[in-house]
């Protein structure tokens, strides 16, 4: 069976129309490339909520990188950014439980979909027309899963998701150049204190192999 292509079906969609999106961001490198590629294609509105990352100081980091970012990108329109609530009990009160699961595993699932129901959430309540996440840019996200849960959670809550795989046509590569050209701040885990603890663990068995 052949899988399905999230980025043609993205780019099928934007063909047709111009609808507003409410993106969903975790960083500012990942969301670089994803606003260079959707500007001029949609009206982009960012949604910032991340319950997983902590400390807070950690959060308000990358939330500045966001600002700065958007105010420096020369894009055709100007992006606003919505923050969401920070929650961080929301999301360790499952979290915790699952402390010992793979990166990519139940605990990264549970928490991806929280922050899609909750971006699908804000979209639904602001009639905006889809909602997405830059979260598919990364190589290190299983793109299948954000989409599945995408759509699932678009029927849900009855509005409509917009497929893609931001990491296609090297995207993750302009993400990394456009954050050397504008000094952004690039980090090594995804936010949450047990995928800092799995890097710093991989770091650990990488250089007693060497």
């Amino acid at each position: 069976m052949q899988k399905p292509n999230y980025d043609l079906q993205m780019q099928e969609i934007l063909a047709k129309e111009k609808p507003s999106v409410l993106l969903h961001a975790c960083c500012a490198p990942c969301s670089s490339a994803v606003l260079e590629r959707l500007d001029g294609q949609a009206e982009i509105i960012i949604y910032f909520y991340n319950p997983n990352i902590l400390p807070e100081s950690e959060y308000q980091h990358r939330l500045a990188e966001l600002h700065r970012l958007t105010e420096s990108l020369p894009l055709s329109q100007k992006i606003e950014i919505i923050e969401g609530i920070y929650d961080p009990e929301r999301f360790l009160s499952f979290a915790e439980a699952m402390a010992d699961e793979p990166e990519r595993g139940k605990r990264c699932q549970k928490c991806i979909a929280l922050r899609l129901r909750q971006t699908a959430e804000q979209a639904r309540n602001m009639n905006i027309d889809y909602f997405a996440s830059t979260l598919t840019l990364s190589p290190h996200k299983d793109a299948p899963f954000i989409n599945t849960a995408g759509f699932a959670i678009a029927e849900e809550q009855g509005i409509q998701w917009l497929p893609s795989d931001f990491k296609k046509r090297n995207g993750y590569q302009r993400s990394i150049a456009l954050s050397r050209e504008y000094c952004l701040y690039r980090q090594d885990f995804c936010g949450c204190p047990f995928s800092k603890k799995n890097r710093e663990l991989e770091k650990i068995r990488k250089s007693g192999s060497e």
